[in-house]
């Protein structure tokens, strides 16, 4: 049997380029400790087919005797775990929901204004009151201007507050809007990744590890994830397809993307809670519904004490108002003139049906914010515990990589020493032997 004589120099010339490509990742690896998203590099080696130098059939024993001709680096591929980024993309979108539920809930709260003077709760005491000075002075103008002047506070702030409760589903919806129209960052971001789709199935094809696309691309999803509820799924190109909320279709199919599409409340994520801040029937919709229903219980019930002429019009937290002048105020029953019966019947109201269902409201208020804000904690804490371990994985230990620095190194070295053996070998076989034995 017969040995090719370069078969050793190309053995440790194997060596060599295979701990000179690790050298160079590891280096990668150090480079980008610090840079956003970027996963861990490892190359993956596998032995070079070996070479035959006695078939089976040949020898005595059956089995033949091949001799080894090296290492290859077989790919370079990112040290990631695919599991970890399902658990934090689902995590992360409750998050989503949860940050942007303790905004606009904590803005409404603030409309309330309360516990301050300038708040309904104190505003409605003081109109109460007025109506108990009117019963003791039925006559007193100067008594029935502060009752209406104050009365005209309140109504104003019920109209500012129903005002506000609005302003704030008024601008979830436009912010939804932002979010899910042209240039917004659902489009910006499908489209990016349906590019990187196309680049990395390219890079593929072209037997190149698209590690620096792949990381892009997971970013992206991270990033998206906390709009709605993702699913990713593997084409066998290196291509992923994108699902969405609940949108009837994939919002990325390979390179192709499908926007705009409708999504509901289902869709969880921050547009999922911006839908439900926005409906009638969401959080906030719910507190100007109970409002509402404050408001009507005041004017019904001051106005059918004060049947005459009525002290209040309209129905609702945005449409009351006062609809008497202090001379038109009615301070006695007509059975009962000048005992100011009436104004003490109102002024008695306090406490009653709408200071308590006001009351509620502002606790409800207070509940609302706490759990919003109970939830934002919880799922914080859980993002950042995902995250942590994502970390543990892909993230680049300098402590990790310079001990494989130094791995890699001493490889090369000995593959160096073996080829500078092996040529050494040869020179004194040329020197002494001249060309003619090769």
């Amino acid at each position: 049997m017969s040995i090719p004589s370069l078969s050793g120099l190309e053995t440790a010339l194997s060596g060599l380029e295979a701990d000179q490509a690790a050298i160079d990742t590891t280096g990668q690896n150090i480079s980008n400790e610090n840079t956003p998203g970027y996963s861990r590099e490892q190359v993956n080696f596998e032995t070079n087919p070996s070479l035959t130098l006695l078939p089976a059939q040949a020898d005595p024993t059956g089995g033949g005797t091949q001799l080894g001709t090296g290492v290859d680096v077989a790919s370079i591929t990112r040290v990631r775990n695919q599991f970890l980024d399902v658990q934090y993309r689902a995590q992360n979108t409750i998050l989503g929901a949860a940050n942007q539920n303790v905004t606009s809930l904590t803005q409404a709260q603030s409309a309330f204004n309360e516990p301050t003077s300038s708040g309904i709760s104190a505003q409605l005491a003081t109109f109460w009151s007025d109506w108990n000075n009117v019963a003791n002075s039925p006559g007193s103008q100067s008594a029935k201007t502060t009752l209406v002047d104050d009365a005209t506070t309140l109504t104003q702030t019920f109209n500012q507050l129903s005002s506000q409760l609005a302003g704030v589903q008024t601008q979830a919806t436009q912010q939804y809007a932002s979010i899910t129209g042209p240039s917004g960052a659902i489009e910006s971001d499908a489209n990016q990744i349906a590019q990187l789709n196309a680049a990395i199935a390219n890079a593929k094809q072209g037997n190149q590890d698209p590690n620096t696309l792949q990381d892009q691309r997971d970013s992206l999803l991270d990033d998206l994830s906390q709009y709605g509820q993702l699913s990713v799924s593997a084409q066998g190109n290196g291509m992923v397809n994108v699902s969405f909320g609940d949108a009837s279709s994939p919002l990325i199919s390979g390179s192709s993307v499908n926007w705009p599409q409708t999504l509901t409340s289902a869709t969880g994520g921050e547009l999922g809670s911006l839908l439900s801040l926005a409906s009638a029937s969401g959080p906030v919709g719910a507190l100007s519904s109970v409002l509402d229903s404050v408001a009507g219980a005041v004017v019904s019930s001051v106005n059918s004490l004060s049947s005459t002429t009525p002290f209040f019009s309209g129905s609702s937290a945005a449409t009351i108002a006062v609809a008497v002048t202090p001379s038109q105020v009615q301070t006695s029953s007509a059975s009962n003139p000048g005992s100011g019966d009436v104004a003490l019947s109102i002024a008695n109201l306090a406490g009653g049906a709408a200071d308590q269902a006001y009351a509620a409201l502002v606790a409800q208020v207070g509940g609302d914010v706490h759990s919003a804000t109970t939830a934002q904690t919880s799922s914080q804490a859980l993002v950042s515990a995902v995250n942590n371990q994502r970390e543990s994985v892909s993230s680049v230990s300098l402590d990790q990589e310079m001990t494989n620095l130094m791995s890699f190194q001493q490889g090369y070295d000995a593959s160096a020493r073996a080829m500078t053996t092996l040529t050494a070998m040869l020179q004194t076989l040329i020197t002494n032997t001249g060309t003619a034995g090769l």
